[in-house]
């Protein structure tokens, strides 16, 4: 297990940094949870570098960026959007910069941020992040199923074959992708996030030409729809308070496109090589992602889609709600809204992919510490856990409430199920961090990882964690919402 614990012993028993009782009680603790008989049975490092740079660039990008921004421009306008994009980057950038100290000192198997919550803060808080991030990422699984199907339906106008054949062709895939050993898991995720990235620059490119004029109609857009209609939008109210909520508004909806994404980082450091490297490495890289794909992204949808488009208001959580899909189509582009579908339709495999993964890692971490049946905690010889992932697996089946009720409902009660769930988290993780950084201060222990941005950047986002969790739903505070 040298692999594993690789903080060298003198930083305890040095001179410099005299070992205390505590300090031997806590060397004994971390010894123990490493090297114990329960890890005979575990997880393999079979994520590569490669690997795990794209899975951080765009692993979990999935149709809250390419469908979910069409419903958040709507409400807000194409200003309060790039306005609520680059405020969730800011918090997010903040946070994962800050977990990625706590995960690149302590990458054991199963080493979830709920697993550094039972560490550094309380058992019951272990228990309660490592329950909530299961179900919440479960959740997540048929929401980007069901998304999966709408987006197929593109090309079957008249619904000759149902939605449940599209939807247990993706369940399959996905499934069958989480029991493969995590090295295939790990190139699967490397050419769907590729696959991502390059449509991406492709939708940015497309963009540029047409702010420039450069489409069939050879009509120059500019900022032509940050004037008209308007760049603010209003909601539920009229005049400066109208634009205010709508802001509010906008910036909550966007949250989705965001939701678990960082704590993906921590999740695979137990299952990637030379975590104590890569793990920062991916984290610092994160900007990058945050900026290119979504800040851009987002002042790319508000150049090429006007905010009051009929498709956008809808809601419906279809691809014909595509900002993207609507721009190219009114620049009269043949052919290009068939690529962005299929894009959009790689986007929410991988996104699925990729929550599975995470839900089922979350299962096994709780099943290590002590938290959930011993035998979810059972890994083949690939390292897979075959037990936790079956269970995970099942939320995927919430799919088929598509089948029977409004697709829409269904798409918006997976929304709903995950937003604050996803803010409870980041509020958490925040908690954690704080803990970590005391007690590696108290036990004069250096950091593999330090950010530079900390601690700033994780008070404010968990200030912006908590705000989020404080104002989500509060529309219904307003009478024509009851």
């Amino acid at each position: 297990m040298a692999t594993i614990q690789t903080t060298e012993p003198q930083n305890f028993d040095s001179d410099q940094h005299p070992i205390s009782e505590k300090g031997k009680a806590l060397r004994n603790l971390v010894e123990a949870d490493l090297l114990d008989d329960r890890y005979a049975t575990t997880t393999k490092r079979g994520l590569k570098n490669r690997h795990v740079q794209l899975m951080a660039l765009g692993g979990t990008i999935g149709t809250g960026l390419f469908v979910g921004s069409g419903q958040a421009l709507a409400i807000g306008g194409p200003a309060s959007l790039l306005l609520g994009y680059i405020f969730i980057s800011a918090m997010v950038y903040g946070l994962v910069t800050a977990i990625a100290e706590v995960g690149a000192y302590l990458p054991v198997h199963g080493g979830t941020m709920s697993y550094h919550g039972f560490r550094y803060v309380s058992r019951s808080m272990g228990f309660a992040m490592g329950y909530l991030y299961w179900y919440s990422l479960g959740i997540l699984v048929p929401y980007e199923i069901t998304a999966a199907g709408l987006v197929i339906g593109y090309w079957d106008q008249s619904g000759s074959i149902n939605i449940a054949v599209w939807i247990t062709i993706m369940m399959v895939v996905i499934i069958a992708l989480n029991f493969m050993p995590v090295r295939i898991y790990g190139e699967s995720e490397f050419w769907f996030a590729g696959v991502k990235i390059i449509t991406l620059i492709g939708l940015l490119m497309v963009s540029f030409i047409l702010f420039w004029g450069g489409g069939p109609n050879r009509q120059r857009l500019g900022f032509h729809y940050w004037n008209n209609p308007r760049p603010f939008n209003t909601y539920l109210t009229t005049g400066d308070s109208g634009r205010f909520v709508a802001l509010l508004k906008c910036t909550v909806s966007s949250a989705i496109a965001f939701i678990f994404a960082p704590e993906l980082i921590v999740i695979s450091g137990g299952e990637m090589e030379s975590p104590r490297r890569n793990v920062p490495r991916a984290a610092r890289r994160y900007i990058y992602r945050l900026v290119f794909f979504y800040i851009f992204g987002v002042l790319a949808i508000g150049v090429i889609c006007p905010s009051d488009a009929s498709r956008l208001t809808k809601g419906d959580g279809t691809v014909n709600s595509s900002p993207f899909v609507i721009g190219i189509q009114n620049a009269g582009i043949p052919v290009l809204d068939h690529i962005v579908n299929a894009a959009v339709l790689t986007s929410a495999w991988s996104a699925g992919n990729s929550f599975l993964y995470m839900s089922s890692r979350s299962l096994y971490s709780l099943a290590m510490s002590g938290n959930a049946p011993h035998v979810f905690k059972t890994c083949n010889r690939w390292g897979v856990p075959y037990w936790a992932v079956s269970a995970s697996a099942c939320f995927s089946a919430l799919a088929y409430l598509a089948v029977g009720n409004s697709s829409s409902i269904v798409f918006n009660w997976f929304i709903n199920f995950t937003n604050t769930s996803g803010f409870i988290s980041w509020i958490c993780c925040s908690v954690v961090f704080f803990r970590f950084r005391k007690a590696v201060k108290a036990q004069g222990i250096e950091q593999p990882y330090k950010s530079k941005l900390q601690p700033y950047g994780v008070y404010f986002g968990l200030a912006g964690a908590t705000l989020m969790a404080l104002i989500n739903g509060f529309t219904v505070f307003f009478p024509s919402e009851w």
